[in-house]
């Protein structure tokens, strides 16, 4: 029995454009997202066996198997409800206190300075990852502020408890179609479906997540 399975998605294929176009949507979720899920739940069949046999010669393979479809498969399901359509103000723009997010957007200007400034950092952070990753608003539960990070490929330069609650996709399957070699253009573009009340909730939820860490 399949232990993870694919979410399906909050819209239809269209729903993005003219930002992201259907044919990636399409082939983004359908395939690739997909793909993670199979390899997450084909791995922890092998785990599985790994243990019935009690032998353990590829465990350091697919420990790294799981890390990274496990990780893709989540960082999927967060990022097509980061999203909103652009059309009639559901997605895109800042959080605003008269949207009810105006917890989010004080947050946001403690930990960065400014809306600005935030959105210079994450831009930035996604446009230049090395190869293929992610650029990432999470929250940090010692100190709790927000942060951001990059991930390569589905893991790595992220701090250990950290919760994400927006990630932009910057593998080329996420824009090549429509951008092209442009990663820079599909980054800025992305902050007109930005879903701020996605955003907030996770963001909610993260704070009252009590850490069991102390020094």
């Amino acid at each position: 029995m399949a232990i993870y399975t694919l979410p399906e998605l909050p819209y239809d294929y269209a729903a993005l454009e003219p930002v992201i176009n259907p044919q990636i949507i399409e082939l983004h979720h359908d395939k690739h997202h997909a793909a993670y899920v199979k390899g997450a739940n084909d791995t922890l069949e092998q785990l599985e066996e790994a243990r019935e046999k009690d032998q353990w010669g590829a465990i350091n393979g697919l420990e790294k198997n799981l890390a990274f479809h496990l990780s893709g498969h989540i960082l999927h399901s967060i990022y097509w409800n980061n999203m909103a359509s652009p059309k009639g103000g559901e997605g895109g723009g800042e959080p605003l206190a008269a949207d009810g997010v105006g917890e989010l957007a004080d947050a946001i200007t403690e930990s960065f300075g400014s809306f600005a400034k935030f959105k210079a950092q994450l831009t930035k952070a996604s446009a230049t990852t090395q190869g293929s990753g992610w650029g990432v608003l999470a929250y940090e539960p010692i100190s709790g502020r927000l942060i951001v990070e990059q991930v390569y490929d589905h893991q790595g330069n992220v701090g250990q408890g950290s919760v994400p609650i927006l990630v932009f996709d910057a593998w080329e399957h996420a824009f090549y179609l429509q951008y092209k070699n442009q990663k820079v253009d599909f980054i800025e573009a992305m902050w007109q479906v930005v879903n701020w009340q996605d955003v907030y909730k996770r963001y909610l939820s993260a704070k009252a997540s009590v850490p069991l860490i102390s020094f």
